[in-house]
């Protein structure tokens, strides 16, 4: 058996040490790598929609609309401050759905399949800040759910496209080239819960057509609930007593937001003559659903929603700032957050010493993380739009809409998007930015190293209420 002798840091070539000192020692935490990527997806993005032949217009594309546009799709928004569709070209177009799929899939994830199919290996390094973009459970297996991940994506993004390719042709007399793109460019916005539509309208004119609409919503729903949910799913899905704990509070919390969003959204909007009003009552459901399940970070719409009533807006706030399962494609604080937390509260309730899901108990640390969690993003979303209100003549309801939309990217607006300052397009960047990749992420990026308290202080309880 060959052993290999470890070589001298002082014996290796300068090249080497400098990369291992300037790559590697200045990011102390895998999180710090998957923030950098994604900002260096960004600039990438920015760079190609400012190019000339991005655009169909022959001014040159203003810098903050390239970045804007870029940060939305690698975020995975939908938010634009131009339309798709009349401004960008078809190479503009292209690049915003490869941002998409760079997005959705994860840079880390993306960088550890080139790693492997360059040189079959993989550091402990890559392994671990693919572990954080992925959120998988160990490290030991990272090559194996990367490889899962993208076969998974891609059987998905396939089956829809086709889908929707067959429709545009057969319903709507689509040549079959444009067909395919289109089929192509949705079917990846949807699956990676980006809300990018090549339509001005979004859905709005496939409000009643079944194949199109719930084509789109179910690859919104098996892109947002999470890939570790669907692989679990696929082991066990007979036996659901031996689920793990994040796919029972996935699948209860994702299933009673759907069903009550549904319901609630369509009954707020059934008498509304300017959304469902004016539709046969089949239609009517169909649109509830879709208004049920965009908000969960799909960002398409098949009803306006500038003319939405102001219930029906603070409804979709809540569904938004929810968001989807971890580890999929969907932003916000999670369901599984959510859940968590009504957990927490029924034990406490019920003056359970414990928070007991299933037949597991839930770490106290995994308890503050979920607290930490909302408490920063209540704390971004209020800052953010107390600071769109003094710069905008908007009105609360709507300012709220929009940043929650950009925190949880969503991608869902009531309008405003184009009417917004400079000031305020900047500001839904940096909420965009901070809502893919994850206010504890970002935090943890920042930090240079775990601080170990090597003491306890007595214990007080002070008066809580």
């Amino acid at each position: 058996m060959r052993v290999r002798q470890a070589v001298p840091r002082s014996a290796r070539p300068r090249w080497a040490r400098l990369r291992g000192s300037v790559l590697l020692g200045r990011f102390q935490h895998p999180a710090q790598v998957v923030v950098t990527g994604f900002g260096l997806a960004i600039l990438a993005g920015t760079l190609a929609l400012s190019l000339p032949a991005a655009s169909t217009d022959p001014e040159p594309v203003r810098f903050l609309d390239a970045l804007f546009t870029a940060t939305s799709a690698v975020c995975l928004t939908g938010l634009v401050t131009v339309h798709t569709e009349a401004h960008w070209s078809v190479f503009g177009e292209i690049v915003i759905m490869c941002l998409m799929q760079v997005g959705g899939l994860g840079l880390m994830t993306l960088a550890t399949l080139f790693a492997l199919l360059l040189s079959g290996r993989i550091g402990l390094r890559a392994r671990l800040a693919t572990q954080t973009e992925t959120k998988t459970l160990g490290a030991a297996d990272v090559r194996h759910v990367v490889l899962r991940v993208v076969a998974f994506s891609a059987v998905c993004e396939t089956i829809v496209a086709v889908v929707l390719t067959a429709r545009l042709v057969l319903g709507y007399g689509e040549p079959f080239g444009r067909a395919v793109y289109l089929g192509a460019f949705h079917s990846v916005s949807a699956f990676n819960n980006a809300g990018f539509a090549l339509w001005h309208d979004s859905l709005v004119r496939f409000a009643g057509d079944e194949w199109m609409i719930l084509s789109i919503c179910a690859a919104t729903m098996v892109g947002g609930l999470g890939f570790p949910v669907w692989f679990e799913l696929a082991r066990n899905w007979r036996r659901p007593r031996t689920w793990s704990m994040l796919t029972r509070i996935t699948l209860l919390t994702s299933s009673v937001l759907l069903a009550g969003g549904t319901v609630v959204l369509t009954a707020a909007e059934w008498g509304n003559p300017r959304t469902l009003g004016a539709m046969a009552v089949p239609d009517r459901w169909l649109a509830g659903l879709t208004a049920a399940v965009m908000p969960r970070s799909g960002g398409f719409n098949s009803i306006d929603v500038s003319q939405m009533r102001s219930e029906s807006w603070l409804v979709t706030d809540v569904l938004m700032f929810i968001g989807g399962g971890s580890a999929g494609t969907a932003g916000g604080i999670k369901v599984t957050t959510f859940g968590l937390l009504a957990f927490v509260l029924w034990a406490e309730m019920r003056g359970e010493p414990h928070v007991n899901i299933g037949y597991r108990r839930v770490a106290e640390a995994t308890q503050r993380q979920a607290m930490a969690i909302v408490l920063l993003a209540v704390g971004l979303v209020v800052g953010a739009t107390f600071v769109l209100l003094a710069m905008t003549p908007h009105s609360l309801d709507q300012v709220l809409f929009e940043t929650v939309s950009a925190f949880a990217t969503v991608g869902l607006s009531t309008g405003i998007t184009d009417d917004l300052p400079p000031a305020g397009h900047v500001l839904l960047v940096v909420l965009m930015f901070v809502g893919r990749t994850g206010p504890l992420t970002l935090a943890t990026a920042l930090a240079l190293r775990d601080r170990a308290r090597r003491y306890e202080l007595p214990e007080e309880r002070p008066i809580v209420g």
